[in-house]
């Protein structure tokens, strides 16, 4: 049954609000729970769904995201048909002058060619900067049972921005009555911005926006079209993070010290797979402390780490206090400094002795490679 659906993330956005996290990459190849990318959730989502075939449409500062996917073969989608396949924007910068993408829209006009040889008869479109396990499956085959144009995935737990998201408002029989771009407040579910349709309506869609210049999926196809199109809304019940700032991905990732949220994000029926790398196990020295932490290996640990989230070939030296911090990897926080709400990206090394407290709702970000 799942062969007959085709996957297509949008990997092309860096969100400005994430600052410092993705001046060297997009929102999708942001580091997440200590292990992963951002992009692994939805790679995996779609993979244990049993589908074979994903496009990735990225645009500017996909370096970090070509270094992580490679082939795909981390997620048994390195085939000699169909597979990984990553949709730079080649066709889309001679249109416009500038030649980044406005919406969605306009991302999937970019790979039009792409879209007309698609091989299954449904599409599943997502983004690739949602941290999320879903059952694909079971979503699909409400899909069709529902008989709707398009299922829109939502969460009735609204984490987002609200002026960032879309929201619906969902009747009796479980269709959109109402749909909310953006508006200054959340009402109703939060859209995942996860969509099931068939091919021939995406083409369709397609056609008719570039023919109107309209850029944005949420305005363009569910505001304009909500009373043409029946649309299904599939009410996800999981956890769903999505990250749109520094607070907002700092409250995320804190929030997977609490077991129920791990458990639900990584169901072992559903494995959330990732880039292989073989570290040896982390060390603790004598002195070491380590407290209600994620601490992935590779790691040399001497100080006291607390609440934190320490990426592969973390080290903390002796005397050295962690604590309500997300460490990534390469991170040399060296002997004696203290460290409060920090996020530091990759390779960051801390001198010794320093201070650094951010807090709760603000907490202090540092670029990949900088020396404090």
């Amino acid at each position: 049954m799942m062969n007959k659906l085709h996957g297509i993330i949008f990997a092309y956005r860096s969100n400005p609000n994430l600052r410092e996290l993705t001046q060297p990459r997009n929102t999708c190849s942001i580091p997440y729970g200590g292990r992963y990318r951002v992009i692994d959730f939805m790679l995996s989502n779609m993979v244990n769904a049993g589908i074979t075939d994903v496009g990735l449409i990225a645009h500017a500062n996909y370096q970090s995201l070509l270094d992580h996917v490679g082939s795909g073969k981390d997620w048994d989608l390195s085939r000699k048909h169909g597979g990984l396949r990553i949709l730079p924007p080649f066709s889309y910068a001679d249109k416009r002058g500038d030649g980044n993408y406005r919406g969605r829209m306009d991302a999937l006009a970019g790979v039009y060619s792409y879209l007309q040889n698609i091989r299954q008869d449904t599409v599943v479109l997502a983004g690739g900067d949602l941290a999320v396990n879903l059952p694909l499956r079971e979503i699909y085959a409400s899909h069709v049972k529902s008989g709707a144009d398009i299922t829109a995935v939502c969460t009735s737990t609204p984490k987002g921005t609200p002026r960032s998201c879309d929201y619906f408002t969902v009747d009796k029989e479980g269709f959109a009555s109402d749909i909310v771009v953006h508006p200054s407040e959340a009402v109703g579910c939060e859209s995942l911005e996860v969509y099931i349709l068939s091919k021939d309506l995406l083409l369709s869609l397609v056609d008719y926006c570039s023919a109107h210049d309209i850029s944005s999926f949420s305005q363009g196809v569910l505001l304009t079209m909500k009373d043409q199109l029946k649309i299904h809304v599939y009410v996800h019940e999981g956890y769903a993070a999505r990250l749109q700032s520094v607070s907002g991905y700092f409250a995320r990732s804190m929030e997977l010290l609490d077991p129920q949220v791990r458990a639900q994000l990584f169901v072992p029926e559903r494995p959330i797979k990732t880039k292989d790398q073989s570290n040896p196990s982390t060390y603790y020295g004598p002195e070491a402390k380590s407290l209600n932490s994620l601490v992935a290996d590779g790691c040399l640990i001497e100080g006291e780490v607390e609440n934190s989230i320490l990426f592969r070939g973390v080290r903390v030296e002796k005397g050295a206090r962690v604590s309500n911090c997300v460490l990534m990897q390469g991170t040399v926080i060296q002997a004696e400094a203290v460290l409060k709400y920090v996020i530091t990206d990759k390779n960051v090394r801390v001198n010794p002795g320093r201070m650094l407290m951010g807090h709760s709702s603000y907490p202090l970000a540092i670029a990949k490679n900088e020396i404090v």
